[in-house]
C-alpha cells in the first residue's frame, strides 16, 4: 500500500485524536515500519489493518467508521495535493464515471506501484451514477467516504446506496443518486 495512504491515515488520526493516540496506535501495532512512512513508499497492509485495528480499541469507533471517515478526510488531502486530477470535471458524477479512464490512470503515473481498485459503470445518468467497486482488500468504506466527499467538493449532496456482492467486502454495488436535480 502506498505510504501516502498511511501518512494521510496518521494526519488523520492526528487531527481528530490527537498525537499521543498516534504514538499509542503505532506503538500497539508492532509494525515492521515502525511507523515511519513516506508519501511515496510501499508498505505492507497489513500494517494498516493494525493501525486500524488498534485505532478502533483505542477510541472505540467501529473500523468500519473509521475507514469511511478515512475517505471523507483523504479527498480533500489529495485534492489539495493533486488539483489537476479533478479540476477538469464539472461535477461529482462526471468524476466518477471517470475514475478507471482517467483519475486511476493518473494517480498509477505518480504512484506506479499503487495497487488500486476497480471500479465498472453499469449505468450513468446526468445525475446518477451505478458501478461495481472490486478490491482484494476490501476498504469499499475507504470509497464510500470518497465518493461522499467528491459531492460536497462540487457543493452538492447525494444519496449513496451500497450492497456487498461479496460478504467480505471486496465487489461491493454502489447506486448513487445527486441530490436536488
Amino acid at each position: 500500500m502506498k505510504g501516502i495512504v498511511f501518512t494521510e491515515f496518521l494526519e488523520m488520526v492526528e487531527s481528530e485524536f490527537g498525537l499521543e493516540v498516534v504514538d499509542s496506535i503505532i506503538e500497539a501495532s508492532n509494525l515492521p515500519s515502525e511507523g515511519i512512512y513516506t508519501s511515496i513508499g510501499t508498505y505492507d497492509f497489513n500494517e494498516m489493518i493494525s493501525l486500524i485495528t488498534n485505532l478502533s480499541s483505542k477510541v472505540k469507533i467501529p473500523i468500519d467508521d473509521l475507514i469511511y471517515a478515512f475517505g471523507l478526510f483523504l479527498f480533500s488531502s489529495l485534492v489539495n495535493a493533486h488539483p489537476e486530477v479533478v479540476a477538469n470535471y464539472k461535477s461529482p458524477i462526471s468524476l466518477l464515471y471517470s475514475i478507471e479512464d482517467h483519475i486511476h490512470v493518473h494517480v498509477k503515473k505518480i504512484y506506479p506501484e499503487a495497487e488500486l481498485p476497480t471500479f465498472k459503470v453499469l449505468e450513468k445518468t446526468k445525475n446518477s451514477i451505478s458501478l461495481i467497486y472490486c478490491s482484494s482488500r476490501g476498504l469499499y468504506r475507504l470509497a464510500h467516504g470518497l465518493i461522499e466527499k467528491s459531492f460536497e467538493h462540487f457543493n452538492t449532496t447525494a444519496k449513496v446506496k451500497y450492497k456487498l456482492l461479496q460478504e467480505d467486502g471486496t465487489e461491493v454495488k454502489f447506486d448513487i443518486v445527486q441530490d436536488g436535480e
